[in-house]
């Protein structure tokens, strides 16, 4: 699984709070630390991508 984050991000860190092993907060935005989403974290990132409030998380 492959994630990524588009320029819609409002920065809420719900994402983060979620699955702080694939993202972290950047500057203004939630950025991703994996290219490559471990299949360990594949059920969070989906809950990430499920909670956030923009759908700013995509899911390849």
């Amino acid at each position: 699984m492959r994630v990524r984050i588009e320029d819609t991000c409002t920065g809420c860190g719900v994402c983060v709070d979620t699955c702080p092993d694939v993202f972290e907060m950047g500057m203004d935005t939630a950025q991703v630390t994996a290219d490559d989403v471990p299949p360990e974290f594949e059920d969070a990132v989906q809950q990430a991508d499920d909670e956030c409030p923009v759908e700013a998380i995509i899911i390849e």
